[in-house]
């Protein structure tokens, strides 16, 4: 006990300190439309500390924006990270209350420094309640669950499910259904986590909690660390995964400067270096030095020059193997192949429940799936594959138009696109994106596709 308080005393003072040097150097934001011709360049200035860049980048990932390039370097205790960013349509960011939301947020001194808000990534919530599922992945899982979740009476508000090797994540938001508040009695809540638990069939960890001290932590960061394998690791990365699509990490020495270089090479997605950097900073490893870039033909490069927050680099080859490992697994996770279908309408009690039974019944997994409700809407994201992970055929996706219903279905990306120039040709839509493509092969392959009514495409 002695030592515990004594530990404690040493954090309080190390607080106070930290404290007066962040109150003495405000983190300095400028946010530039001049510098770049093809992007917004964004210039952030702060005290450096662990978790500082995820920080930073969270706040650019969370607003959907693509970082083009970027790079980052300590000069002690002083951190200087540049982004170069656009919209997803590759614009400059030019609308005035975006600007100003980054600013304010980025110079907020306690966004950089959780301790202020008592635990690390917690938001606290009293407009619902958050419930967290980890286990064993299998076909119509998510379907189960959110049938137990109606017959619970609550409303799912928002929720984000990743699946990688066999394994699965889910955060799930929800309101009590008469009430539309959150769930807060304590016995209820144990009931919702048995039942759900029961569900899973014990290969799982479910955990609820509401109000302020609920679960309510950034989604796509919890879903990271509950993805993580406490016997060594992140899954393993597929063995057949092959093509440009590929992940590559490699981890050498840089003795010289005792640091432990970090090199990725990838596929260029969204939200790429807040996964690469939420990993290593749940690691506890810091990035002292980096450099972010898109390379011709779709791919990303990323070099980090980082230490363990001990101020070791990295010391064996086992703790190599493993950094090597948990990179490759969170950048591949979130990539998840086949059918990308939204589907939007007007929102309901068990939308999200009769939606996934008609995937299951169908004969398709959800890879992963992204909710969200608002303002009576529900949009919901869905990627969808058979169980052995191949493409969904056309005749599915039509059995799936006519069940859903009165509802809006958007084909945003489609295993067909894979096909060469030639194939594009014989499809009639030569030149055309991804979406216009998949309609196009459906229009050859299954006639019936063509006298459909309530599937709009999007450009």
């Amino acid at each position: 006990m002695a030592l515990m308080a004594a530990a404690a005393a040493r954090m309080d003072d190390h607080d106070e300190y930290a404290k007066l040097v962040r109150g003495m150097n405000p983190p300095r934001v400028v946010i530039d439309n001049d510098a770049s011709d093809d992007a917004t360049v964004i210039r952030v200035d702060s005290v450096n500390s662990h978790g500082t860049l995820l920080a930073v980048v969270q706040v650019i990932a969370d607003l959907n924006l693509v970082i083009r390039k970027a790079y980052f370097s300590s000069d002690g205790s002083w951190f200087m990270d540049v982004f170069n960013v656009t919209d997803r349509d590759g614009n400059k960011v030019v609308d005035a209350p975006t600007i100003s939301y980054i600013q304010k947020t980025l110079e907020a001194d306690d966004w950089y420094y959780p301790e202020a808000r008592n635990t690390v990534g917690i938001v606290p919530s009293e407009e619902y309640t958050s419930i967290e599922l980890t286990g064993t992945d299998r076909p119509g899982l998510l379907s189960e669950v959110c049938a137990v979740l109606a017959v619970m009476g609550c409303a799912v508000q928002s929720a984000e499910l990743w699946t990688h090797n066999t394994r699965v994540a889910a955060v799930v938001h929800v309101t009590d259904a008469e009430s539309g508040g959150a769930i807060e009695d304590a016995g209820r809540i144990a009931d919702i986590s048995a039942r759900l638990g029961n569900l899973l069939r014990g290969q799982s960890d479910v955990r609820a909690g509401g109000g302020a001290g609920s679960l309510a932590q950034h989604k796509e960061r919890r879903l990271h660390q509950m993805m993580f394998d406490d016997r060594g690791g992140h899954a393993a990365p597929d063995a057949d995964a092959a093509g440009p699509a590929r992940t590559e990490v490699s981890v050498t020495a840089c003795a010289e400067r005792g640091y432990t270089a970090v090199v990725v090479r990838c596929r260029d997605r969204p939200k790429l270096l807040f996964d690469t950097v939420c990993t290593i900073t749940d690691m506890e490893y810091v990035v002292h030095h980096g450099t972010v870039s898109a390379e011709p033909g779709g791919g990303a490069y990323q070099e980090y020059y980082i230490r363990h927050i001990d101020g070791h680099a990295v010391r064996c080859e086992a703790e190599r193997q493993r950094l090597v490992r948990c990179l490759e697994a969170a950048i591949e996770r979130r990539t998840a192949e086949g059918l990308e279908l939204e589907v939007r309408t007007g929102d309901r009690a068990g939308l999200l429940s009769d939606i996934t039974r008609i995937f299951r019944e169908n004969g398709l997994t959800i890879r992963r799936a992204e909710i969200s409700s608002s303002g009576g809407e529900a949009v919901d994201t869905f990627y969808l594959s058979d169980p052995q992970g191949h493409p969904v055929e056309a005749k599915t996706i039509e059995a799936i138009r006519a069940q859903v219903g009165e509802a809006t279905l958007r084909v945003k990306n489609n295993p067909f696109a894979a096909g060469d120039d030639a194939a594009r040709k014989d499809a009639g839509v030569a030149g055309a994106g991804t979406t216009a493509f998949i309609f196009g092969n459906l229009f050859k392959f299954y006639r019936p596709f063509q006298s459909f009514s309530l599937v709009k495409l999007y450009s």
